[in-house]
């Protein structure tokens, strides 16, 4: 079992930064892969970025590629989202999830935080 908790989202200006964390409890933290995904109003839930339990590889959206960054720290069993650049159309509520397969696929993740909202205002 595994419990998340995002925090760092906010109000931004088009063109600012925001960096997102994802707090994980329990002891399997690091055998996870894990993903963000966001949900803006009115449509389905995406893909952001995706990072193997090593942190070795990380995976992106094309939205976001460029712009995003993915990264984890195994011992404080914390993932994070840093986003650079940021857009009207990256307005969405982000969450964490952690899953046994790295990957894209909303589908393959078995444990989601409760999501944090990001706002870009332009």
């Amino acid at each position: 079992q595994v419990q998340l908790v995002e925090s760092g989202g906010g109000l931004v200006q088009a063109g600012g930064s925001l960096r997102l964390a994802c707090a994980a409890s329990g002891r399997t933290f690091s055998s996870y892969a894990m993903g963000w995904f966001r949900r803006a109003p009115g449509k389905e839930r995406e893909f952001v970025a995706a990072i193997t339990s090593s942190g070795g590889r990380t995976f992106y959206a094309g939205s976001v590629k460029g712009r995003f960054t993915i990264s984890r720290d195994n011992v404080k069993n914390t993932v994070y989202l840093q986003m650079n650049t940021l857009k009207p159309e990256d307005t969405a509520v982000y969450y964490c999830a952690a899953s046994r397969f790295f990957g894209g696929r909303t589908e393959s993740y078995d444990y989601w935080g409760q999501g944090t909202q990001v706002t870009v205002s332009s």
